[in-house]
């Protein structure tokens, strides 16, 4: 079965699109086959991977304006081994297209997808939107990056009001996956006082290994490569293969 994580946080530059494309590399890289789908119409995960999207090219973003349109379509190889990107369309209007919360969810649950991939992550936008309600409402897992600070940390408070909606209504299998706090430093009074109040509030078990502030996570999509290729021994890099070396038996016995 294929299992799909939605990647979110109400807060804009919570580090969502640098985990997503990071954390599918790596997960990639264990031999899981997995599909990176791009929700948010900044489109910076094709930007991360060095993929080229030529005008008029399928996008994941076609799904809310065709009944018609299919996944598959929108989907591309790129250069790590198992891994497939679903690009976003930069022009699309988050106020457009069908409202239909089950779009994204019917969509993956096509069998060439299914057969196709084991995992699906799905990078999604910071607004309260049908996109990131198709994403909630598709997801059995939500992984929610914070910057430990309190803005980032309002944001996901945010989130957790629309989780717990979506949790106790459409999609009652939908589980938190954990917090992820980025860009993290730990002599920073502000960042361990942050985490402290997520562990305080949401549970300590739920947080997980922070992925420190690496200047080399931002120079790696300047040249479209994920950090495990850029620079494999920066800290970064270590943090990510930590993550998924974590996440992966989890999300293989769900």
């Amino acid at each position: 079965m294929t299992r799909i994580i939605a990647i979110s946080n109400r807060k804009g530059g919570a580090g969502k699109t640098t985990v997503a494309v990071n954390l599918a590399a790596e997960l990639a890289a264990l031999g899981r086959r997995v599909l990176l789908v791009d929700l948010d119409s900044q489109g910076h995960c094709a930007a991360g991977l060095g993929v080229k999207i030529d005008k008029g090219s399928p996008t994941a973003h076609d799904l809310f304006l065709d009944p018609q349109a299919g996944l598959s379509a929108a989907v591309r190889q790129t250069d790590c081994p198992n891994l497939a990107l679903a690009p976003a369309d930069q022009l699309f209007d988050h106020g457009s297209g069908t409202g239909d919360e089950r779009r994204l969810a019917q969509a993956l649950a096509d069998e060439a997808i299914v057969t196709a991939f084991d995992l699906v992550i799905l990078d999604t936008p910071p607004s309260l939107d049908h996109l990131l309600l198709n994403a909630l409402m598709a997801a059995n897992w939500v992984l929610v990056p914070y910057v430990p600070h309190h803005l980032s940390f309002e944001g996901m408070r945010q989130l957790m009001r629309v989780l717990f909606k979506v949790m106790s209504g459409g999609n009652p299998q939908l589980k938190i996956l954990g917090f992820l706090p980025v860009m993290v430093t730990e002599h920073i009074r502000q960042h361990r006082l942050v985490t402290g109040e997520v562990s305080r509030q949401f549970g300590a078990p739920r947080v997980l290994a922070g992925i420190r502030n690496d200047i080399r996570l931002a120079e790696s999509f300047g040249v479209g490569r994920p950090i495990r290729q850029y620079a494999p021994k920066c800290r970064g890099a270590e943090d990510f293969a930590a993550l998924a070396a974590t996440l992966a038996p989890i999300l293989d016995e769900s």
